[in-house]
């Protein structure tokens, strides 16, 4: 999304918890501040949340939360204390952003939200029992949010992908999906990226890229909840 919106000359404030890794992709573009902050921190989310708000600095008119991770395995045998912070990165910050952006938004009666979630919000899955969980709340909580303000002037929507080669696998151990699934089950990078940044602007309040999440997604609302927990089950077992 980065390189989508800094080649369109699009100024951004970028955050993440790597430092150097910022500044080198800030490097390539102009007009880019960087604010380096580790989201699992709460004194750091505030700090994300007072830039937002800030008015005596350029206004941000799209905020991304795309910040989280995943664990895989039988929540039983996973640490605890990382299945805490999984849901404190991909629910509690996302919550807290997304209120300093429509708090600050309104304001000027503008702006966009874009949470990233996933297609596995659509369905329990076993194996990947908390990260499913969590973008299942993204997705119901902004679904819920853009209904709220859908007269504000302000567009929020939930990005769902399905399967992205990203650093998401090596962070949830789950890189033997890159082999277990074929070619075609995977979403490029890019692709995913236009697709959220178009939904937003368009006003989508859902956007599941690609033709094969779309119609998995729609068989999943479809089929008895029992059936679609067989289903996950059996493909997740691939990972």
């Amino acid at each position: 999304m980065v390189h989508i919106l800094g080649r369109a000359g699009i100024p951004m404030v970028l955050v993440a918890r790597r430092g150097e890794r910022l500044q080198a992709l800030a490097q390539q573009y102009q007009n880019v501040e960087v604010l380096v902050a580790d989201l699992l921190r709460d004194e750091e989310v505030a700090k994300v949340a007072a830039r937002i708000a800030d008015t005596s600095l350029p206004e941000i008119d799209l905020v991304v939360n795309n910040a989280g991770f995943g664990t895989s395995g039988s929540m039983h045998r996973i640490d605890v204390d990382r299945l805490a912070n999984e849901v404190k990165l991909n629910v509690i910050a996302l919550t807290r952003l997304t209120h300093a952006a429509a708090n600050a938004m309104r304001t000027r009666k503008h702006g966009h939200i874009l949470n990233v979630s996933s297609s596995a919000s659509f369905q329990a899955s076993p194996g990947l029992a908390v990260y499913s969980a969590t973008k299942a709340y993204v997705t119901s909580f902004t679904e819920g949010v853009a209904m709220e303000l859908r007269s504000s002037g302000i567009k929020v929507t939930a990005l769902c992908p399905g399967l992205t080669k990203t650093e998401f696998q090596q962070n949830s151990n789950t890189t033997g999906a890159a082999t277990s699934f074929p070619a075609f089950a995977w979403t490029s990078v890019s692709m995913v990226a236009k697709a959220g940044l178009e939904g937003v602007a368009q006003g989508k309040v859902i956007v599941v890229p690609g033709v094969l999440y779309k119609v998995l997604v729609a068989i999943s609302n479809s089929v008895p909840r029992a059936v679609s927990r067989k289903i996950t089950q059996l493909i997740t077992k691939r990972v």
